[in-house]
């Protein structure tokens, strides 16, 4: 159970947990994420649940990122998403193939289609139940590096991202929500997102160019995310950071060097917990309080990174490891972070 007063709890629990619902029917779980190779879909605790179709590089054979709040919770289904909600957030996930037949005339790629789709209907959904913003994004889909109809994959989705924004009379810089963008094993695209009635505040990096101001070099629709959202909820300031990567000014550092990769990540996510200190002085932000997701695009190199993260930081962490294609191809990892919310031991 999550304790009373806490707005938001992040537990890491093997999928067999999950399996066997407490009598409760796990009444405070907003809902998470589920990594297993292959993907194990499992409706069984009533949760949205997005089984993705990533392997875990320490020997587990499926963990699921549970977020839970205290609140009283209701489930509901909007065109394919599943969704939990409070009186303060929403989680909600949904899985789109991809269409089979572009449409004449249309100009857009599947991934490109089935992504503007998806994102038109989380942005139906929250504001219809009356949700101002998503404070994250997580996005799984394969081939995320490759070239289909004249244009890389993850470009494509960040066109159709953005024309959901843009569709949706969304600001597409500033105040937009934190994001990753994976690549997966999987068939489909996925997307889970975290929703709030408060504002959020978009946290961006001195040592880097915002994503949504990069040159068009890198595609011809610049990314739709911020480097970090902060937002206060009932006097809890909370920070989701995005998948943060080896990137300086916009440029890709270290080409080939998974520990020194692994050191600039760390270095930005150090100065974005630095600027999210500066918006929010008392909320004392540290390395060491957040909670970690790595993507590692070879499995070889996770004891280069596992090492890197505990020396830069200093001290364990909770932390995932994923083994995941990361959205530059010459990018070989990529991490994620979030605090100021509860995490459960272990």
């Amino acid at each position: 159970m999550t304790p009373p007063g806490d707005i938001l709890r992040l537990d890491y629990l093997p999928v067999a947990r999950l399996a066997q619902p407490a009598r409760d029917g796990w009444p405070d779980a907003l809902g998470g994420l589920c990594f297993s190779h292959p993907a194990i879909a499992d409706e069984a605790a009533g949760l949205p649940l997005l089984a993705v179709d990533m392997p875990l590089l320490e020997g587990q054979d499926a963990i699921c990122e549970v977020w839970s709040t205290a609140e009283a919770l209701r489930s509901g289904r909007h065109q394919g998403i599943h969704y939990r909600e409070g009186d303060t957030l929403l989680f909600g996930c949904l899985t789109r193939d991809e269409p089979t037949r572009v449409t004449p005339g249309d100009g857009r790629g599947p991934l490109q289609a089935a992504t503007q789709a998806a994102y038109e209907s989380i942005f139906e959904l929250i504001q219809s139940r009356g949700y101002h913003a998503i404070l994250r994004f997580w996005n799984y889909f394969p081939g995320v590096n490759r070239v289909s109809h004249h244009l890389e994959r993850y470009r494509q989705f960040n066109i159709g991202r953005q024309d959901a924004f843009l569709s949706h009379g969304r600001s597409v810089i500033g105040n937009v929500p934190a994001a990753c963008a994976l690549g997966s094993a999987g068939a489909a695209l996925q997307v889970a997102f975290l929703a709030a009635r408060a504002d959020p505040l978009g946290i961006e990096n001195p040592r880097q160019i915002s994503a949504y101001d990069y040159p068009n070099q890198y595609g011809p629709r610049s990314p739709t995310f911020s480097r970090a959202s902060l937002v206060n909820l009932r006097g809890r300031d909370l920070l989701f950071i995005s998948g943060t990567a080896s990137i300086v000014g916009h440029q890709t550092l270290h080409a080939g060097d998974v520990d020194a990769q692994t050191r600039e990540s760390l270095h930005n996510i150090a100065a974005v917990v630095a600027a999210a200190n500066r918006r929010a002085p008392g909320a004392g932000f540290r390395l060491c309080n957040l909670a970690y997701k790595v993507y590692i695009r070879y499995a070889g190199d996770l004891v280069s990174v596992r090492r890197a993260l505990l020396e830069f930081i200093g001290a364990p962490v909770a932390a995932v490891f994923l083994q995941a294609d990361v959205c530059r191809a010459d990018l070989l990892v990529e991490i994620e972070a979030s605090g100021g919310h509860a995490i459960a031991p272990g």
